[in-house]
């Protein structure tokens, strides 16, 4: 169920994210969970604390509590600046000290919208082809996909560690850490 992406576009980005890093003998960005990753970026402040920084110290992966289960109450400065990046400035004043900005919000819904309505039902080639028109919004989906491919899992993406694994890494492993075995050179 989507946080902020109806379910048209949650359904468009699936398609594009699977553009970017397809499944094929491994799973690809979708199966990892980018898109959930992304709507939770964009729909950060629809739960309250916002989705924005994780607890911890620790996650509870190896050891120590669920740190990162829980999410951290924003200061008034955080709040300003990532509503700022997530939804623009959108005339408010504060939020427009160093003048207009676009927020991530604006970008999604018209990166989605140029895809076309039929994206979706479109071959690959012509998924890729609309999307390479738009290298300003395929470069902002790629970061975010990447985001959610590779980050904590606590943040929607890499689901079941899919992105740590592929890259043959556990993730995070505090509070155990690494023995001089595991960072030494061979």
């Amino acid at each position: 169920m989507a946080i902020w992406l109806t379910t048209d576009e949650y359904r468009k980005l699936a398609a594009v994210v699977d553009l970017m890093i397809p499944a094929d003998e491994t799973p690809g960005a979708a199966e990892a969970g980018t898109v959930d990753y992304i709507d939770g970026l964009l729909g950060a402040f629809e739960v309250d604390p916002p989705r924005i920084w994780a607890g911890g110290p620790f996650s509870g992966r190896t050891g120590g509590p669920a740190g990162f289960a829980e999410f951290l109450p924003l200061s008034a400065l955080d709040e300003l600046a990532w509503r700022t990046r997530i939804e623009g400035s959108l005339g408010i004043a504060e939020r427009e000290f160093n003048g207009p900005v676009v927020g991530l919000h604006q970008r999604y819904r018209e990166g989605l919208d140029s895809l076309g309505v039929d994206f979706v039902q479109s071959d690959v080639q012509e998924q890729a082809r609309r999307l390479k028109g738009n290298e300003m919004f395929a470069s902002l989906v790629y970061e975010h996909v990447c985001e959610g491919m590779y980050g904590p899992p606590e943040y929607g993406g890499n689901r079941n560690g899919i992105g740590w694994s592929l890259i043959g890494t556990v993730g995070d492993v505090q509070p155990r850490g690494w023995t001089d075995d595991e960072v030494s050179l061979p």
